[in-house]
């Protein structure tokens, strides 16, 4: 049986959840002309349907669909099966995806509760059985629009992911999310797609690359400044809720 997650502090347990919908109602108030002119562009372009929902791993390993701008055809070969997803974007889909445009409706998920601003990047469903038992801990805290890992398509391995995932499960707290969203303003402004696009190389499972591994006295952890290192005893100490 998993083990109840316990919240890192007081700003996890009675801040960050009425701030996620504050911030996300205010989304909404500030920014609905840019919701109706992206939802018009794709439905002239794409056509129907305009929003785009995939099965992803939340919470406590629940399923929900996650929301987002369509930007891929539905373009399908002589068999009528789809064409592979290079074939099927647009020069919309690239706009969208590079500028994180196509993400925005996430904030429809956030109100739901399914998701948070900050938190590890929600995964597809079919990866569910595929991680080993510490990296299921990055499950124990609502998955986010903006990850703590560092970000672009292929900015580190699946391990480094899970492994920062998994700290920043354990480890919650005000300042640790300001910094994460400062990391990931240069990183849109530049075009980069989150790690979690779905073109990124798929995820087997990491079962014996993490025993190979057990030998390795530190983790990198570059996405925090200095290129601090995490103990192996440290990472563990997060998965379990424990404060260091």
């Amino acid at each position: 049986m998993r083990q109840q997650h316990a919240p890192y502090g007081p700003y996890e347990k009675y801040v960050k959840r009425p701030l996620d919908i504050f911030l996300a109602l205010l989304t909404l108030a500030l920014f609905w002309w840019l919701y109706i002119a992206v939802a018009l562009l794709v439905r002239i372009n794409l056509g129907s349907p305009v929003i785009f929902t995939q099965e992803r791993i939340g919470k406590e390993e629940k399923i929900f669909r996650i929301y987002k701008f369509r930007t891929m055809t539905d373009a399908r070969d002589k068999d009528g099966k789809l064409l592979p997803d290079a074939q099927r974007m647009t020069r919309l889909g690239e706009i969208l995806r590079s500028t994180s445009l196509d993400e925005i409706p996430q904030a429809f998920n956030i109100l739901q509760g399914t998701c948070s601003w900050i938190g590890p990047r929600p995964l597809l469903a079919s990866y569910l059985d595929k991680f080993d038992d510490t990296q299921r801990h990055r499950h124990d805290v609502r998955p986010g629009l903006i990850g703590f890992t560092k970000m672009g398509r292929h900015a580190t391995s699946w391990e480094q992911q899970f492994e920062w995932d998994v700290w920043y499960a354990g480890h919650i707290t005000f300042i640790e999310d300001v910094k994460i969203i400062f990391r990931a303003i240069p990183t849109i402004l530049s075009g980069f797609i989150t790690i979690s696009s779905p073109d990124r190389e798929e995820f087997t499972g990491s079962h014996g690359i993490k025993a190979d591994k057990k030998d390795t006295a530190n983790h990198t952890d570059k996405a925090n400044s200095g290129d601090r290192t995490i103990p192996e005893k440290e990472l563990y100490a997060a998965a379990q809720g424990e404060k260091k």
